[in-house]
């Protein structure tokens, strides 16, 4: 049995099937790694350039669930209770997938996919300082960031509307990634990504 047979034979956690995911964004495709692997954990191994391609979606929206980022210019410590703790983080994840797949009776990686091709904004703001004055400057961003950006938005607009009531995080980022998967303005991801690129078409 060949290399390519056993991969199209195993599933991602031994549960969702990966053989036909479709990734329509050319741009994204060699970036967004939907590998099928029993259990996900790079253990930081992937330290080189570009070694983020090396990490499977999965993994990555568990280490973001760890630490959200900055929401404006506020870090808000909301996180105290998952930082680190792989298990739970994961445990969210895959929780997280069974309410998409509940809710949509689609392949929860499929609209997981179409969420972040979605939600990746194409253009940015960057500041640029020339004699003294500093001005916006729109500028690509590059396919690597796209996804940062879309995951990071998707936890982070899942806390922000399950923080401090009664809704667990994966009821809330699953209705996130969701809305998200259908271009529903109501999403964070996509309202965060429409104000990227107005911000971009502004500076040009």
């Amino acid at each position: 049995m060949t290399k390519q047979n056993q991969e199209e034979k195993m599933k991602l956690f031994d549960i969702y099937d990966v053989s036909n995911i479709e990734i329509k964004d050319p741009a994204l495709k060699p970036y967004l790694n939907v590998e099928p692997k029993l259990l996900l954990k790079s253990h930081g191994r992937n330290l080189e350039k570009f070694g983020k391609t090396k990490v499977n979606i999965l993994e990555r929206i568990a280490n973001r669930i760890a630490t959200p980022g900055h929401m404006g210019k506020k870090h808000k410590i909301i996180t105290s209770w998952s930082s680190g703790k792989y298990n739970k983080n994961m445990g969210t994840v895959l929780e997280t997938l069974k309410i998409i797949e509940e809710k949509t009776k689609k392949n929860p990686i499929q609209v997981l996919v179409t969420a972040i091709e979605n939600g990746s904004p194409r253009d940015e703001i960057t500041v640029i300082e020339h004699a003294g004055a500093r001005y916006p400057q729109a500028v690509d961003v590059s396919p690597l960031r796209r996804i940062d950006l879309a995951v990071r938005w998707m936890v982070q607009g899942a806390y922000h509307r399950c923080f401090g009531k009664k809704k667990k995080m994966a009821q809330s980022l699953a209705e996130e990634i969701i809305k998200a998967s259908e271009k529903n303005m109501e999403s964070h991801t996509m309202s965060k990504k429409n104000e990227a690129e107005k911000q971009a078409d502004s500076a040009r």
